[in-house]
């Protein structure tokens, strides 16, 4: 048999890797809650020292990190098992990147319950149950504000190092949907005549105050409460963030949102849309485009909007122009428009 017609024989690999999805989960859930990659950190090798650390058996302790090094999360050496630098940077509570809190999120009901019927969404073309997670007020979002936190400290750096050109000058920051207000804070450290208004609902700016309690710029940080569809911005902003808010809705709500952003903008400020931005073809990067799934089943409308689209909306609401940048490594993409 010559190689490429080798390279055509069916599989059920992929197939039962992705049935069996659930598997992987409920093994990284499990393995957070036994703080095992933390054990690890801490020298704990082999499955009798994780077992006996965790107050679990040695027999699913064993089985747990074999299935673990399966997938590649650990590696195994004879009975000595070790992190790999995903597991390390990420899963270790010893590491200044763990994103265990941001694991809890993503697995929490509202996010993961939407996906027992996709099918339904896929009929409907909307969102599994009604508004999903867009509906007003929606307590997920006080949960987000704390358990992503972490996770998106590197991206508000990384975004504030290419909207921060001169760290002297007076800069007047709208942060809409601000939620832990970690993208807006990153601009006023960076910057200490750069003064931060955030909107969100009540419950979630109690959060960010919080953070930038935290951060020392509280008095720089103001807020508005309400929706924002809905509160008054005010003017005469130089810098409108708009991070991880708009894949929530359809086109022509975003549009209405973009239009609203330009009546809040100076003339020649600039709005930075910070989003999982797909090519093209929809199906790369992985990780940006498979958020199209997740837009489908728990919003009405929403999805993971291309450049080319984002550059459509922006110029129906009156932007003179945009540009796409790579917030490399991370899978964030900003798009930076000017009125």
């Amino acid at each position: 048999m010559s190689q490429s017609s080798a390279s055509q024989v069916p599989s059920l690999e992929l197939i039962f890797e992705s049935i069996h999805g659930f598997q992987r989960t409920g093994a990284i859930k499990a393995a957070l809650e036994l703080d095992v990659f933390t054990g690890m950190a801490e020298e704990a090798k082999t499955a009798a020292a994780l077992a006996a650390r965790s107050h679990a058996s040695e027999r699913g302790m064993r089985i747990l990190c074999d299935y673990l090094a399966l997938i590649g999360l650990l590696t195994k050496t004879g009975d000595r098992y070790a992190l790999t630098p995903d597991s390390g940077v990420f899963l270790s509570k010893k590491s200044p990147g763990y994103m265990g809190t941001a694991v809890e999120f993503l697995l929490s009901p509202p996010q993961v319950d939407p996906f027992q019927d996709v099918a339904s969404a896929v009929r409907s073309g909307r969102g599994v149950a009604g508004q999903g997670v867009v509906a007003p007020e929606h307590p997920i979002w006080v949960n987000f504000a704390r358990a992503m936190a972490p996770l998106m400290t590197f991206p508000a750096e990384l975004l504030a190092g290419l909207l921060t050109t001169d760290t002297g000058a007076k800069v007047k920051v709208l942060d809409i949907a601000a939620g832990h207000g970690l993208y807006g804070i990153a601009v006023a450290k960076r910057n200490p005549n750069a003064e931060i208004t955030a909107v969100d609902w009540p419950n979630v700016l109690e959060v960010a105050l919080e953070n930038a309690r935290a951060a020392e710029i509280s008095n720089r940080f103001h807020t508005i409460a309400g929706s924002a569809f809905d509160v008054d911005f005010g003017n005469g902003y130089d810098l409108v963030l708009l991070v991880n808010f708009l894949h929530h809705f359809a086109p022509a709500t975003v549009e209405n949102v973009l239009r609203k952003v330009w009546k809040a903008l100076a003339k020649g400020g600039r709005t930075a849309i910070l989003e999982f931005i797909p090519n093209e073809d929809r199906v790369s990067p992985r990780v940006p485009a498979a958020f199209s799934m997740m837009m489908l089943v728990t919003t009405p409308g929403g999805n993971a909007y291309t450049f080319a689209e984002y550059e459509r909306m922006l110029r129906a609401a009156g932007f003179a122009s945009s540009e796409l940048h790579d917030l490399a490594p991370t899978y964030f993409r900003a798009v930076l428009a000017r009125k």
